[in-house]
């Protein structure tokens, strides 16, 4: 998107199909203050500082998708031993396939966790591996305020599973764990001035 009334209509038309504002930080891979904010047309009045994260150039070909995968899995093959790892989970909807591809290339089960948008106990897809007793990886595309990952992080370990690893396409966050978690980015945004 190219300007920020641009960012305000696609929020407003998403509003208006019946996304909560979770719902649409996560399509538009802002935090959900800024999209609150963005709602509220409050656009020059108490300015939300906040870095908007497109990555449609990788997502638009599965090819593109899986040589950032292949970064991933090298990440992972650096942070851990491969053989301590049984599970890849992606959380919805944009880890997914990420996930997918890492878990093809590391030959590891699959996951799928779904958030719940109003911060409760979010959902584990039974079309894929379970998690009890499994030792996981995390991976989701952009980190902004850490929260989702706080949550998937915590409901694994509710069900049972021990996640040794979380890695995201692109951090808005300073921090190198979570819920004392390493966590690893490709790329870490910083607000400078």
């Amino acid at each position: 998107m190219k300007s920020l009334e641009e960012l305000y209509n696609r929020a407003l038309e998403l509003k208006n199909k019946g996304m909560s504002d979770k719902e649409i930080s996560t399509e538009l891979h802002l935090s959900v203050n800024t999209v609150t904010w963005l709602l509220s047309k409050d656009l020059k009045e108490n300015k939300i500082q906040d870095v908007k994260i497109g990555w449609r150039s990788i997502g638009v070909y599965g090819n593109r998708i899986e040589k950032i995968a292949e970064i991933m899995a090298d990440i992972i093959s650096e942070e851990l031993n491969i053989d301590d790892l049984t599970s890849v989970l992606g959380v919805s909807i944009n880890g997914i396939p990420f996930a997918t591809m890492i878990s093809d290339i590391l030959d590891k089960e699959m996951m799928v966790y779904r958030p719940h948008p109003s911060g409760k106990e979010g959902l584990f897809s039974s079309n894929f591996s379970g998690v009890k007793n499994k030792n996981i990886v995390v991976i989701d595309d952009v980190m902004s305020t850490g929260e989702t990952m706080k949550r998937t992080i915590s409901d694994l370990r509710n069900q049972g599973g021990n996640v040794l690893l979380c890695i995201v396409i692109v951090s808005k966050l300073n921090v190198d764990e979570i819920n004392g978690v390493k966590v690893r980015s490709l790329i870490r945004t910083t607000l400078v001035g």
